[in-house]
């Protein structure tokens, strides 16, 4: 007994080891079919994978980064003044044309009327100008004309003075023979001096005749100088009163300030009675009919995107349901990161790779824009057709 004791132990030892065998070998088998079928499973995935990235994936880039944008319209008055009437509010709809706020006129009134009758008094001291001109030339004509008179009385005078120079010396040649008196030789040689004087005079009245008539031709030179050429509009003094005029007209006309283009009133920040400078926001409009989105995809994306491409759209605000169109416009002329106001130092030690957006403009059909009016700032989701090449 003793020596057959320590045997039973061992068999059952021995038949539970053969026991812990076979199950280790019926779970092995059991796996096998388990590992078997994860194996194809991530065989087929990746397949899957490749196939949508080589065929599907590979036709197109995508991105949920995109927000809508607009070339929004600042009102900013282009002369100071109080407000007198606001005419919107904000979110109201509004066209081109529109009259959005007036401010005070009364200052820009006076300046109109004022620079009117400066037109008005410019005008008529023009033609108090083309009057005395011609009054100058007529005058110089006279002149002109008094010339030849007394070139006449000239010739006149030298014929009197040989007719007396002719007398004295028949008179003095008959004095000795007592053929004449003396007092008739005294009064032919005071007729030889009075002659002599007349031609000496009338010399001298050719002269003053020549000066006057050269003076009054550079009088009417003078005064034909400042109009000849222009006429009652043309004048320089003339335009500049109207250009007067036209900038009171126009300060006048700003005043009333009208929306430049069509879209939305946002921003409102004018009151009735509020003081007003010139060059400060009142308002912005939002062109909701013309508005693009700004589609920031990663680097690694951009490389087949050109101008032109197809684009399908997505909005938030009405879900997946309705698609918008656009195409792409270009791209901007840096990522976010290099027009940040503190740029990244990419230079320091500390440096850690990070894939950059850069914006991409797609711009929207209008017609969509019509029909699901979009607003900006709204987050949208953007996917370009790289097959597009048109």
């Amino acid at each position: 007994m003793s020596e057959n004791a320590p045997d039973a132990p061992a068999e059952d030892n021995g038949g539970n080891g053969g026991g812990n065998g076979s199950g280790r070998v019926l779970n092995a088998n059991r796996r096998r079919p388990l590992l078997t079928g994860l194996a194809i499973a991530v065989v087929v995935v990746g397949l899957l994978a490749w196939l949508y990235i080589t065929f599907i994936g590979s036709r197109s880039v995508s991105t949920d980064n995109a927000y809508v944008a607009g070339e929004n319209a600042e009102i900013t008055p282009l002369t100071s003044g109080s407000v007198i009437e606001v005419a919107v509010t904000d979110t109201q709809q509004v066209k081109r044309g529109q009259v959005l706020l007036r401010l005070e006129d009364a200052d820009q009134r006076i300046a109109v009327a004022q620079a009117e009758a400066m037109l008005a008094l410019t005008q008529r001291r023009y033609r108090q100008s083309l009057a005395q001109g011609s009054a100058l030339g007529a005058s110089a004509d006279a002149k002109d004309a008094a010339l030849p008179a007394a070139q006449a009385r000239l010739a006149s005078a030298q014929a009197d003075l040989i007719k007396a120079q002719t007398d004295y010396r028949r008179r003095a040649a008959l004095v000795d023979g007592g053929a004449v008196s003396a007092d008739e030789v005294t009064a032919a040689r005071n007729a030889l001096t009075a002659a002599q004087a007349a031609v000496q005079a009338a010399q001298a009245g050719i002269g003053q005749a020549r000066a006057d008539a050269i003076s009054a031709r550079r009088d009417e030179t003078a005064a034909m100088a400042l109009v000849s050429g222009t006429t009652t509009d043309t004048a320089p003094e003339v335009r500049a009163a109207q250009a007067r005029l036209a900038q009171a007209k126009l300060d006048l006309s700003r005043t009333v300030i009208r929306a430049p283009i069509d879209g939305v009133v946002a921003r409102r920040s004018v009151q009735v009675g509020q003081k007003i400078e010139a060059g400060n926001v009142a308002m912005v409009i939002v062109p909701v009919g013309q508005l693009y989105v700004d589609a920031n995809f990663k680097e690694d994306q951009l490389g087949k995107v050109k101008p032109g491409q197809r684009a399908v759209l997505t909005s938030d605000f009405y879900g997946s349901g309705v698609e918008f169109h656009g195409r792409v416009v270009g791209f901007a002329g840096g990522t976010g990161a290099a027009f940040a106001l503190i740029p990244a130092q990419n230079a320091t030690g500390n440096w850690i790779k990070v894939v950059q957006r850069l914006p991409v403009r797609i711009a929207l059909d209008p017609r969509e824009l019509a029909r699901h009016p979009l607003r900006v700032g709204l987050s949208m989701d953007a996917e370009i057709d790289l097959t597009d090449n048109d």
